[in-house]
């Protein structure tokens, strides 16, 4: 089974490049991801998508971006 999920969520606090990486990395390092993408808007929620070979759980993913500095709305 090929199934891919898609999880969105808002991030606050992010406002450069350096943000993107480490918000983008630490998502990453969660088992099943494949991808991460960022629509940074500077001192504004930031759309980020993640691609994942299964279902997230929610609360990892907070912890995840909690882990890089920052915080989901």
């Amino acid at each position: 089974m090929n199934d891919t999920h898609t999880t969105q969520i808002a991030v606050t606090g992010m406002t450069c490049g350096h943000c993107v990486a480490s918000v983008t990395e630490e998502l990453t390092e969660l088992a099943g991801v494949t991808a991460v993408d960022v629509d940074l808007h500077p001192g504004e929620e930031s759309g980020v998508t993640i691609t994942s070979t299964s279902p997230l759980d929610p609360a990892a993913v907070e912890a995840a971006v909690a882990e890089a500095g920052y915080a989901v709305r």
